[in-house]
């Protein structure tokens, strides 16, 4: 089993920012990739960002590329979603998620392991 345990959330004013971090522990695979999902009340899951096994490829959704960046340290067992010029818009509970091997994946059916989630309030 994995577990993946988020941290870092909070409430901000626009245009702060907030660095998220993802703690993967248990028995992990080989080779995974990891990637962030959001939720908002009423919203379905939405995309954030992913980062292959290695951290050297990294894909964003639509509504944050340029705001957001996400990396994995060098131990490979603590992924960051560091999120700037935060808007309303990305208020939501923040999701990490593993999913085996490579490529990433846009996908939430594609990961097998998820955290617990941490909330992001962004007021306006």
């Amino acid at each position: 089993q994995v577990q993946l345990v988020e941290s870092g959330g909070g409430s901000v004013q626009t245009g702060s920012s907030l660095r998220l971090s993802c703690a993967v522990s248990g028995r992990t695979f080989d080779t995974y990739a990891v990637a962030w999902f959001r939720q908002a009340p009423g919203k379905e899951r939405e995309f954030v960002a992913a980062i292959s096994n290695s951290g050297g490829r990294t894909r964003y959704g639509d509504s944050v590329q340029g705001r957001f960046t996400v990396s994995r340290n060098s131990a490979r067992d603590t992924i960051y979603l560091q999120m700037n010029s935060l808007t309303p818009g990305d208020t939501a509970v923040y999701t990490c998620a593993v999913k085996h091997l490579n490529p990433i994946s846009t996908y939430a059916g594609d990961y097998r392991f998820w955290g617990q989630g941490t909330q992001v309030t962004v007021s306006s």
